[in-house]
């Protein structure tokens, strides 16, 4: 009986073992890190996807707001409403298509500048910390550039480090953390407290780039489990207005989720604790 039954565990272990074979997991892994980007490109952008059809869906409320608000008139309010339409729309088909990634990140570097601004986000330190987020997200996306340039001329021997590839990881990183400032939530529950400290301590392995990948990923998990739970924004009737507010941070934590996946993607930079680790 023992004999059979060493056979059948022997029997099944070799099916595994060829049923991992026919899946080429191989490939699997390597088609995974070709996605990667793109879907992180994809959520990075959809913030200024969704606020752009916003602009087109909700123009004359957009335009009587900056109206009432800088008294800036009819044009010049419309004017505002096509620029944010326009240019956030134009710039995420073009990080989405790879097609002149800098020139379409300074636009959407321009928008998020000109929003701050305009909807008075310098003094409302939740909004602004989320803005800063993005903007690290956008660094992350400059950095993926400068990563594909670089490999061009990987077979050419090269003088020192991508400086600047390092520096804009390092700021994306230090950046892209604000988000989670604005996620904590200041309650005496022991479930609470130690997500605080869970989430605070993966946050700063980010920023000083120590397991970083590993607390990226699971920084991309948390945040997408909290959006889904606390920005559910369609499960509100149309005209309610916490709705849109609910859309709009949906989105904009969508984006942050997408800076964290390049992180994922492209690692932490020479600066960072686990690049330095090499050279001890």
């Amino acid at each position: 009986m023992a004999r059979v039954d060493q056979r059948q565990v022997l029997q099944i272990a070799e099916d595994f073992v060829d049923e991992v074979s026919n899946c080429n997991s191989f490939k699997v892994l390597r088609y995974g890190k070709h996605i990667l980007p793109t879907l992180a490109r994809l959520c990075l952008v959809s913030t200024f996807i969704e606020d752009g059809i916003r602009m087109w869906m909700q123009w004359n409320e957009q335009r009587d707001y900056m109206n009432v608000s800088w008294g800036i008139g009819w044009f010049l309010g419309s004017l505002f409403v096509l620029i944010n339409l326009v240019g956030q729309l134009a710039g995420s088909v073009m990080v989405i298509a790879r097609f002149k990634v800098d020139a379409a990140c300074a636009l959407l570097f321009f928008i998020v500048f000109l929003q701050t601004v305009a909807y008075s986000i310098l003094w409302d330190l939740h909004f602004l910390l989320r803005n800063l987020s993005l903007v690290g997200a956008l660094l992350l996306l400059i950095a993926e550039r400068r990563v594909e340039g670089k490999s061009l001329f990987a077979g050419i021997p090269t003088l020192g480090e991508n400086k600047p590839k390092n520096y804009l990881q390092l700021s994306g990183r230090i950046l892209l953390v604000c988000m989670f400032i604005t996620v904590l939530k200041l309650e005496l529950s022991f479930v609470q407290v130690i997500q605080n400290i869970v989430a605070s301590a993966l946050m700063v392995l980010v920023t000083v780039g120590y397991k970083t990948k590993l607390s990226a990923l699971v920084l991309v998990l948390w945040l997408t489990a909290v959006n889904f739970y606390s920005n559910a924004w369609w499960t509100l009737p149309s005209y309610k207005p916490m709705r849109d507010f609910l859309k709009y941070d949906f989105f904009q934590t969508l984006s942050v989720i997408g800076g964290l996946l390049m992180v994922v993607y492209l690692g932490p930079g020479g600066v960072s604790m686990d690049e330095h680790k090499k050279k001890w």
